[in-house]
């Protein structure tokens, strides 16, 4: 059995690390330096590290952030927000990241998926979704459509269509984001994770909504999601997460261990 991935999240504003609900009331909450090195220790398996404001705003990535996070930790780093072409793949790349998350960019500009594929392997690709549930319609027949900007706009994209396309592309593994869920803690998506897939033969990361444990089994197992964002329930310390893979192994379900 392939172990799951358990990943926390750091989103970072101004250079802070910052938490909201739904991608609104966001509050900063700390270093995310000193939080990511603290996340490793306590066996974390990836670290996703998003600008989250650098689209929206047009500016570049925090280079300088990503060098020092990448300095801190000695397990994958992904990093997302702000990269707008090659150039900037490569940039974040060169400061330390394992992977770039193409979002925004890769739904205005789709070939840069291909093109970082091309110039860095699939591997190194992941496409970050965010999506919100509108209902079926003849446009979005998944009842699931893609937002960018930070939720802030709508592009009319089903998010089934978008996730089949993206890994045609070459897109080596989906972040997979409910903005209805996001920052809840009552849940994953599990239509929407199992939808997804279902329907692709890629790893997909299950992102929003985790509030304990419970809710990332139920995504691995029932939303069948290779690996489990989670935020809140880490960065508040209701949980750590060696606390969250004993009670996954608890029930069965295989995660890479420390101890």
């Amino acid at each position: 059995m392939i172990s799951k991935r358990i990943i926390p999240c750091l989103d970072v504003r101004d250079g802070k690390l910052t938490k909201g609900i739904k991608f609104k009331g966001n509050v900063d909450i700390g270093d995310p330096v000193e939080v990511a090195r603290e996340y490793y220790e306590q066996g974390a398996d990836e670290i996703v590290f998003y600008d989250i404001t650098a689209s929206s705003e047009g500016r570049d990535i925090m280079i300088d952030v990503v060098k020092r996070v990448a300095q801190t930790i000695f397990i994958p780093f992904s990093v997302g927000g702000g990269i707008r072409n090659l150039e900037d793949m490569r940039r974040v790349i060169l400061a330390g990241a394992e992977k770039v998350s193409v979002n925004s960019a890769a739904v205005n500009e789709p070939e840069i998926i291909a093109q970082g594929s091309k110039a860095f392997g699939s591997q190194c690709i992941v496409l970050g979704m965010d999506v919100k549930k509108v209902g079926i319609s003849e446009k979005i027949p998944s009842g699931y459509e893609i937002v960018i900007h930070g939720g802030r706009k709508y592009t009319g994209i089903d998010a089934l269509w978008w996730a089949r396309k993206a890994e045609s592309l070459g897109a080596g593994e989906i972040c997979l984001n409910s903005i209805d869920a996001d920052g809840t803690q009552e849940g994953y998506e599990l239509n929407l994770t199992a939808l997804i897939s279902d329907s692709v033969r890629i790893p997909v990361i299950a992102s929003g909504g985790a509030g304990e444990p419970r809710h990332l089994a139920e995504v691995l197992t029932k939303g069948r999601a290779d690996a489990a964002l989670i935020a809140s329930m880490v960065h508040y310390r209701t949980y750590s997460i060696e606390e969250i893979k004993k009670y996954l192994s608890e029930q069965s379900i295989k995660t890479r261990m420390l101890w």
